[in-house]
C-alpha cells in the first residue's frame, strides 16, 4: 500500500484542473444566484405583508363608505329584481295609468256601440 505525505505528487492533466475549476466556479456563481433569488423573494413577500397590513388597518370613515356601497349594492340587486319582474317603479305607473286608459277606452267603446244601436 502507497504512503501519502507531503512529498507526495499528483499528476494530472491541466485540462482536468480547467474543468474542476470552471465546475466549482460554475457551482458557486449558481448557488448565490439561488441565494440571491430567495432573498428577493422573502424581500417582495415582507413589503407585501407590511402593506397589507397597512391597508387594514380602516378608519372610521372607510367603514362608513364600505357600509354605503354594501347598502347600494342591495339596493341595486332589489331594483334589477323588480325590473326583471316588471314591477320597477316607472313601470308599476305606466300599469295604472295604462289600465286607467284602458277602462275608459271601453267604457267610450260601449257608449259607442250604444248610440249605433240606437239606445
Amino acid at each position: 500500500m502507497p504512503r501519502v505525505n507531503e512529498n507526495t505528487e499528483v499528476a494530472l492533466p491541466l485540462r482536468n484542473i480547467i474543468s474542476m475549476v470552471a465546475a466549482a466556479s460554475l457551482a458557486t456563481w449558481a448557488y448565490f444566484g439561488v441565494i440571491e433569488r430567495l432573498n428577493t423573494l422573502e424581500t417582495s413577500r415582507e413589503l407585501m405583508n407590511a402593506d397589507l397590513l397597512k391597508k387594514s388597518e380602516q378608519t372610521t370613515t372607510d367603514s362608513e363608505q364600505f357600509m354605503l356601497i354594501e347598502h347600494l349594492a342591495t339596493e341595486l340587486e332589489k331594483l334589477q329584481t323588480d325590473i326583471e319582474g316588471g314591477k320597477a317603479p316607472y313601470d308599476q305607473q305606466q300599469k295604472l295609468t295604462l289600465e286607467f286608459y284602458e277602462k275608459r277606452i271601453t267604457s267610450l267603446e260601449e257608449s259607442l256601440e250604444k248610440m249605433r244601436n240606437g239606445g
